[in-house]
């Protein structure tokens, strides 16, 4: 096929010879018009939204060695291969779900009402008279005296629990968030959803379901429908999903409060009594019935992986990790249109952080190569729960204990250049002080996230770095954007998230300004060459991942 045969040096290519000495060269390399070939190619109908076990997957994981390879990197896999094999489970669920409350029996329509799935090898899944619990926000979190299950014994139940952590309202300032509980406005790990499947499993629970809410999930229930509705991905394991019940799933929040009338409760004044640390679960007089059919397959997905060999004799054995998964949501053919209207395109998300981690390789190509060596891993399955980040750290193919560092890109900045640069990972570790350094050579600030509430740092590949013990990197460019106006920002961040972010709208656009992502980039490049010349990055007190960082280096 056209797009995967090689491409001429005079375009993304650097020559053989091109070597520059300069840092200077070395940015001067990174190219927007090269970045939107880059994810004109990887976003196109051709790679059918870059679903794992695709044909895009093929398509994908070749263009990227071929780019790898013609760059002048070496495979990333000590076995000599471009890739590492990361074994999943694939099922197409067909779910039922109905419930029964005083004799009752109500049926919901997929995907219209809930999403489900099932985590069980087989084809087949049925949970029978399972006792509704509503579990508040469904957390336990003994540092801050938090427990919405009261030792309640709900093994075999279908939890029904709210997203994101308790909103504790500040006692000295009502309309603000209390900074001493979970955070205040930002998110913990307790309100990602990922966290409530994992209680909900840890327990016993048969299923687990999230009522969605537009505001505090921070999308609408369209991503949670075309996450819901396609093929659904898991590690290859034996025995029970340690990370979700055999049922996991959402419900929107209309049914929620439906269900939860039916059993004589009102749903908002239940969410007000979950704000308390006496809250109590509450059994509901209702039960709840599953039946999912799977079609299942077993299938060995890539990361793509490249090195550069660094050239210190003692200091090459050590490695700096960027990483971007290259993966997407694939096809829905049951959308109505063309086929290119019910491809999953997913050009910001993430074939454009794809695209930057090329042009970092093109860049470090431009210098002889750092002390350190440096590996690129473009992953797989970040959208179905950042498998191919959490098989890596399972599995790394360089030793943990040698790596110093993940910096990760999903999604680059495709609206122009800012005056500030978000440090999404901010407190967490020195990478800090380098980021805030470079951004002030490009005469930008470093800043906090500025949308702490919607959880960044746990919904991206960088967490399963983190949580391995490896300091961390992951930025943001969603504010003080130059000569625009003030709610510009707002506007084209907001658009994005409430109409492309996982929808079949997320194409290439003619408007896009990637002076911002290349801006960016160098950011990044900056900062790794400084860590790849030899400077360690070392976990800050107070981050929840210092003791895995510590743990990490024994």
């Amino acid at each position: 096929m056209a797009t995967l045969r090689p491409l001429l040096c005079s375009t993304l290519l650097v020559c053989a010879g091109a070597q520059a000495q300069s840092p200077d060269a070395a940015l001067a390399s990174i190219r927007a018009d090269e970045l939107l070939q880059h994810i004109k190619v990887l976003a196109s109908d051709e790679f059918e939204g870059r679903a794992p076990g695709s044909v895009g997957e093929t398509r994908t994981v070749e263009y990227l060695q071929q780019q790898f390879r013609q760059l002048g990197l070496r495979p990333g896999n000590p076995d000599g291969s471009w890739v590492q094999g990361v074994p999943m489970r694939g099922q197409h669920p067909v779910p039922q779900f109905r419930y029964s409350v005083n004799g009752k029996q109500v049926s919901l329509k997929f995907p219209e009402d809930y999403v489900a799935h099932s985590t069980t090898p087989g084809d087949h899944a049925r949970i029978r008279g399972s006792d509704i619990v509503f579990v508040g926000y469904g957390v336990q979190a003994p540092e801050y005296g938090w427990d919405d299950y009261k030792g309640l014994d709900v093994k075999g139940k279908t939890l029904l629990m709210l997203i994101n952590d308790p909103a504790i309202p500040d006692p000295n300032n009502p309309d603000q968030l209390d900074p001493a509980m979970f955070k205040g406005k930002a998110m913990t790990y307790y309100g990602r959803w990922t966290y409530k499947y994992e209680i909900a499993a840890r327990l016993g629970a048969a299923a687990a379901i999230i009522i969605h809410e537009t505001k505090p999930a921070a999308y609408p229930w369209d991503v949670v429908r075309s996450g819901g509705v396609g093929e659904h991905f898991s590690l290859q394991r034996k025995g029970a999903d340690p990370d979700a019940p055999t049922v996991p799933g959402w419900i929107q929040l209309e049914r929620a409060r439906e269900l939860l009338a039916a059993a004589g409760y009102d749903f908002d004044q239940l969410k007000q009594q979950a704000l308390k640390k006496e809250f109590q679960p509450l059994v509901l007089k209702a039960k709840a019935d599953f039946q999912i059919d799977n079609q299942t397959r077993s299938l060995k997905s890539n990361n793509v992986v490249a090195l550069i060999e660094g050239s210190d004799p003692k200091l090459k054995h050590e490695y700096l990790i960027y990483s971007a998964h290259w993966d997407h949501l694939g096809i829905d053919t049951r959308l109505p249109g063309s086929r290119t209207e019910q491809i999953y395109h997913g050009a910001l998300d993430n074939a454009s952080g794809t695209a930057a981690l090329l042009a970092l390789a093109k860049a470090y190509k431009a210098l002889p190569a750092p002390k350190r060596s440096i590996l690129f891993i473009a992953t797989t399955a970040e959208e179905r729960g950042l498998l191919g980040a959490k098989y890596y750290a399972a599995h790394p193919l360089v030793p943990l204990r040698q790596t110093v560092a993940n910096i990760n890109i999903d999604g680059i900045n495709a609206w122009g250049k800012t005056a500030q640069i978000e440090n999404v990972t901010s407190g967490h570790s020195s990478i800090d002080a380098l980021l805030a350094k470079y951004a002030a050579a490009q005469g930008r600030r470093m800043d906090n996230d500025s949308r702490p509430e919607l959880g960044s740092f746990y919904r991206a590949d960088q967490l399963e770095f983190a949580r391995a013990g490896v300091p961390v990197l992951y930025t943001k460019a969603r504010s003080a954007y130059l000569d625009r106006p003030d709610n510009y920002a707002t506007e084209v961040v907001n658009h994005y998230v409430a109409h492309d972010y996982h929808q079949t709208s997320d194409i290439v656009r003619p408007d896009w300004d990637f002076s911002g992502g290349v801006q960016d980039i160098s950011l990044l490049f900056q900062v790794g060459l400084e860590i790849a010349n030899g400077s360690t990055p070392q976990w800050l007190d107070g981050s929840e991942f210092k003791a895995a960082g510590q743990r990490r280096l024994r």
